[in-house]
């Protein structure tokens, strides 16, 4: 995975607000083809830090790239958005529209043009939504929604996912679903997934990345974040470890 280019990079990000600090110095690299997850408990950081990697946020110190292009700097965060699909945390989705119609709306906006159809018919077929294509998105289900928010940020063949906590509020049948799309997706995507559930991180990604207060507490696989012990068990000592150690040395 080496040889791969570098298609997420985030470098020295700090956000900061007032004297409070949501994010500091937080570094790391995704290549092209992995599946990562983004680990951490509430309130770590994690989506400060997944805005920040989109443009969505600029940073107080550090820098962002999506596939090369600098997320601070107007033209490249244009042209990243080319090779970059963001499925946010409750996203917007609007209520009285159809998925059919929001898809075209954002194949219009993405300037799509003769593609439009032939890449909304494939995001329906891949995000299985036919059944509900042409039902208000305000009457869906929580599962479906999110399978509209995840057709939106596919529909223009991104290379890059990042995807903030996508089965949030899922039942069982529906994370399951959610879990197999994703699955399906990581064989020729570059994703970066925002979860603080534990079983995401066995079922979907091949590393994690784990955010505490702000900082990245480990980087590496799942097999080097348990050491022998559970994944349980260690996200308890660094996270609650961590918060301790800090106590301890005041």
């Amino acid at each position: 995975m080496s040889d791969q280019p570098v298609m997420i990079e985030a470098d020295g990000l700090c956000k900061y607000y007032g004297r409070f600090t949501a994010v500091q110095d937080v570094r790391f690299t995704i290549r092209k083809g992995e599946v990562v997850a983004f680990l951490g408990p509430n309130g770590a950081g994690k989506s400060t830090t997944m805005k920040l990697l989109t443009g969505y946020l600029a940073p107080s110190a550090g820098e962002a790239k999506i596939c090369g292009h600098r997320m601070h700097l107007d033209a490249d965060r244009l042209k990243a958005a080319t090779r970059l699909g963001y499925l946010p945390e409750n996203g917007p989705l609007y209520a009285d529209m159809t998925p059919s119609a929001l898809l075209a709306f954002f194949a219009s906006a993405r300037g799509l043009g003769a593609r439009s159809k032939e890449r909304i018919d494939a995001v329906i077929e891949q995000c299985e939504l036919k059944q509900v294509v042409n039902k208000p998105i305000g009457k869906l289900s929580k599962g479906y929604r999110q399978r509209v928010g995840m057709a939106q940020a596919l529909l223009h063949e991104p290379d890059v996912l990042i995807m903030d906590e996508p089965t949030a509020g899922l039942d069982p049948n529906q994370i399951g679903e959610v879990r197999e799309t994703i699955r399906k997706l990581g064989q020729n995507k570059t994703i970066l997934l925002s979860t603080h559930i534990l079983q995401e991180v066995k079922q979907m990604a091949g590393r994690v990345i784990l955010i505490h207060d702000g900082r990245v507490r480990f980087d590496g696989t799942i097999k080097d974040m348990g050491a022998g012990k559970s994944l349980e068990e260690r996200f308890r000592e660094l996270t609650i470890g961590a918060e301790q150690a800090a106590v301890g040395a005041v």
